[in-house]
């Protein structure tokens, strides 16, 4: 791509700026945000770069192709072309194939599944409040790395794993954990990542391409994991004043993350007793109190970094706390870092079973889920757990 030339559609200096760095990161525009320093949604200067190739396309310059008129129409890439010439070496006429970009292919994706989340808006059913919940509590349910979709054959693995077990575990473990804490002013229920194992129907990992041995068509198993999700939040209903509601985004799901915000949103879009959070960052932060819990996959920034994050990022909770803790996932197993300035990171056990590839690299870990009590004013007072062995019993 001649970047030079595209210099010339730039009608801002913020354009070429962008323009220059996207040329010294090899055409990729999200490096170049980050050579740049540039914050913020990333698809904002990707629709950026497009507008900058469809000027230029209109004027009759191919962006990808300096060989032929016209280009690909905004929003698509040039995947590949051809060209015919007469006995006297002139262009006679070609060819030229595109595609949807990334881009273009995740804003369409996210346009109908807003689309058909219309259909789900508002449909909850009101679920009476607990007589009495006391207000100084407040009660977390770390889901780790539920892996919905994930299929596990015993006679390779050990263990039995599909959608259908994924389902019945998670509720009855979420169900076992209301009736083992107290009726709390508020309840979060704080997924981890990872709460699917694909993120699309390709049924490999988004950022290494890997294979995953998946139960069922993405669909269903998106269907399922909604479903169970839905069960888990009008169970704690039934026990708490208030149930929020965080989704992050994992390494296996990040699209699919998104979707689920959505839809559960919109589901409890009239229920004034349930709030979703639908921030985007790959960060999340809430206080209670002089309780503040900070929440991430676990993929991205590493585990003793979490502490100055927290601190960088939410500094006015952070003044106004005494007992500060982040929840993660990613590791599959529980460990507790204690040994860090201004507060506890803990990761969490997943009730999947591991798939044919982990177990046969080593990888072994077990299996529960637990419930973590906080006082407003003095932090941490209980936590109970089930683990897989229980559930399966029951």
């Amino acid at each position: 791509m001649d970047y030079d030339k595209l210099l010339e559609f730039c009608t801002t200096a913020k354009q070429q700026e962008l323009v220059r760095a996207v040329d010294i990161c090899n055409g990729n525009v999200a490096n170049a945000c980050r050579l740049l320093k540039w914050d913020g949604a990333g698809t904002i200067y990707r629709r950026m770069f497009r507008q900058i190739k469809a000027a230029a396309a209109k004027s009759g310059y191919a962006p990808e192709s300096s060989n032929m008129k016209g280009g690909a129409p905004d929003g698509y890439a040039v995947k590949r072309h051809s060209a015919r010439f007469d006995k006297d070496g002139n262009a006679a006429g070609g060819w030229l194939i595109s595609e949807p970009t990334k881009e273009q292919a995740w804003e369409a994706f996210t346009e109908a599944a807003n689309d058909v989340v219309v259909q789900l808006k508002g449909l909850s059913k009101p679920t009476p409040a607990p007589k009495y919940t006391d207000e100084d509590l407040l009660t977390v349910i770390p889901m780790g790395d539920p892996h919905f979709g994930l299929l596990s054959w015993a006679m390779e693995t050990g263990e039995d794993f599909d959608l259908e077990i994924a389902e019945r575990l998670t509720f009855n473990a979420v169900d076992r954990l209301a009736s083992m804490t107290p009726s709390t002013g508020v309840a979060l229920l704080l997924n981890l990542g990872d709460y699917f194992h694909a993120d699309n129907g390709t049924n490999r990992t988004p950022r290494g391409n890997n294979v995953l041995d998946v139960d069922g068509r993405f669909s269903k198993i998106a269907s399922i994991g909604f479903r169970a999700m839905i069960r888990c939040i009008d169970r704690l209903l039934e026990k708490h004043g208030k149930v929020l509601v965080r989704n992050n985004r994992g390494n296996h799901d990040p699209h699919q993350a998104a979707m689920l915000t959505i839809a559960v949103a919109a589901y409890y879009h009239d229920n004034a007793r349930v709030d979703v959070s639908d921030s985007p960052s790959g960060f999340y932060f809430y206080r209670f109190g002089k309780v503040l819990i900070g929440s991430t996959h676990g993929d991205g920034a590493k585990l003793k970094d979490l502490p100055l994050i927290m601190a960088n990022d939410a500094p006015v909770d952070w003044a106004a706390s005494m007992f500060r803790v982040w929840h993660c996932g990613h590791f599959h197993h529980d460990q507790v870092l204690k040994d860090l300035v201004g507060c506890t990171v803990e990761t969490h056990r997943t009730l999947a079973a591991g798939d044919a590839w982990h177990r046969y690299e080593g990888y072994r870990a077990g299996r529960g889920m637990k419930a973590i009590v906080y006082h407003k004013m003095y932090g941490e007072v209980s936590r109970v757990r089930c683990g897989v062995e229980m559930l399966e019993a029951a």
